[in-house]
């Protein structure tokens, strides 16, 4: 129970950091959350490069898959470069995907943000007896 409550203590902590973030803008390295991409598969969001309001990266993500989705990409995929509100987005091949776990890019002259797919936790080893 007790660390139960740290647990829930930490999170918290970790919201309200993320919140004053996303006010500011936040900087390379910081997550702002997560979405899905346009085939649905859970990805974190980003900051690559430049400072971007965290609401913001979210919501390019979220338009880019919007695009991909209503089929206007052209391309193996919806591979191709696309605006969205501003950003050029572009989905990374899969052999890269699997590789670096960035699924997409979207950038301006002055910032960049990625989606990455999230790393798995380790599972327990099985063994045969």
């Amino acid at each position: 129970m007790l660390g139960s409550l740290a647990l829930l203590a930490g999170s918290m902590a970790t919201l309200a950091g993320c919140g004053s973030a996303a006010a500011a803008g936040a900087g390379p390295g910081a997550s702002c959350g997560t979405t899905r991409t346009a085939a649905n598969v859970p990805v974190i969001v980003k900051i690559a490069k430049g400072t971007v309001d965290c609401g913001t990266a979210i919501r390019v993500e979220n338009q880019y898959a919007a695009v991909i989705r209503s089929g206007q990409v052209r391309g193996n995929g919806g591979g191709a470069p696309v605006m969205v509100s501003g950003w050029t987005c572009q989905g990374y091949p899969t052999p890269e995907v699997l590789r670096t776990g960035n699924a997409s890019l979207c950038r301006t002259s002055s910032a960049a943000i990625v989606a990455v797919l999230p790393v798995p936790a380790p599972s327990a080893t099985i063994t045969a007896g």
